[in-house]
C-alpha cells in the first residue's frame, strides 16, 4: 500500500495487525512500560516495521527511541518516518545520501471529530475541502488534510528542530493523488513548500512526502 506513494529510494514495511514477535529492546520498554495495551502494541509494531525496513538497508536491529519533539532517533546515515492508526502501522526509511527527509502518516478514512477540522484548517483549505467533498465523495477530505499536515511536520521537524503549527502550512489536495504544501514560515535551507502523494485504500488514508537533495 504505502510503497505505491513512495519513490524507489525508500524502503517501507507495513503491518495490518500486531505480530506476536514484535518485541522491544529494554530501552524502549522503559519508555512504554506504563502505557495501556493499545499504545504498547502500536509502539512495538511500528518499531517491528522499522527494524525490518532498516534491515533491508543493512542496518542491524537496535532500539528506536523517541528524541526531540518525539521524532524517532534514526542512525546518523538514515532518514525515516513511522506512522500508526487503528488497523495499520508502517515505517519508511532511506539512506541520507539518497534523500534529505521523509514524512509519512496514516489515518482512518473517517471524518475528523467535531470541531477539529476548523481548528487545523486555514480558510483557504476549508473552501477547497468543501469543493472536494462536493465533487469527490468517498474520501474524508478533512481527515486527509490532517494527515497531509502530519506528513509535512514529520518532514520539517528533523531538518529544522522547530515546531510547525497546523496554520503554518497551506495544503492543496488534488484528486489525482497528489498534494502541495506551501509553508507560511521559513527556515534556512528549507524550500518554501513540499510536494506529496496520498492514497485511500481499505479504509485507510495515507500521505507521504520525500524531500530530495538540491
Amino acid at each position: 500500500m504505502i510503497e505505491k506513494i513512495l519513490p524507489a529510494q525508500v524502503t517501507s514495511v507495513q503491518s495490518f495487525d500486531d505480530p506476536p514477535d514484535a518485541g522491544l529492546f529494554p530501552a524502549e520498554e522503559a519508555i512504554i512500560h506504563r502505557a495501556v495495551d493499545k499504545r504498547r502494541r502500536e509502539f512495538a509494531t511500528v518499531r517491528w516495521c522499522a527494524r525490518r525496513a532498516l534491515a533491508e538497508l543493512g542496518v542491524p536491529p537496535a532500539p528506536i527511541l523517541p528524541g526531540e519533539g518525539g521524532a524517532p532517533q534514526w542512525p546518523a546515515h538514515i532518514v525515516g518516518s513511522m506512522t500508526h492508526c487503528d488497523g495499520y502501522r508502517a515505517a519508511a526509511v532511506a539512506n541520507r545520501a539518497a534523500l534529505r527527509g521523509i514524512g509519512i502518516d496514516a489515518e482512518p478514512n473517517q471524518p475528523l471529530p467535531d470541531g477539529v477540522h476548523r481548528s487545523i484548517a486555514l480558510d483557504t483549505e476549508l473552501s477547497r475541502d468543501a469543493e472536494l467533498r462536493r465533487t469527490s465523495p468517498g474520501v474524508c477530505w478533512d481527515r486527509l488534510l490532517f494527515s497531509a499536515k502530519e506528513s509535512v511536520y514529520k518532514t520539517w521537524f528533523p531538518l529544522t528542530h522547530r515546531w510547525l503549527g497546523f496554520e503554518e502550512a497551506d495544503i492543496t489536495l488534488r484528486t489525482d493523488g497528489t498534494f502541495t504544501a506551501r509553508l507560511l514560515t521559513s527556515a534556512p535551507g528549507i524550500p518554501p513548500g513540499f510536494t506529496g502523494q496520498w492514497l485511500a485504500t481499505d479504509g485507510v488514508l495515507m500521505t507521504a512526502i520525500t524531500l530530495a537533495h538540491t
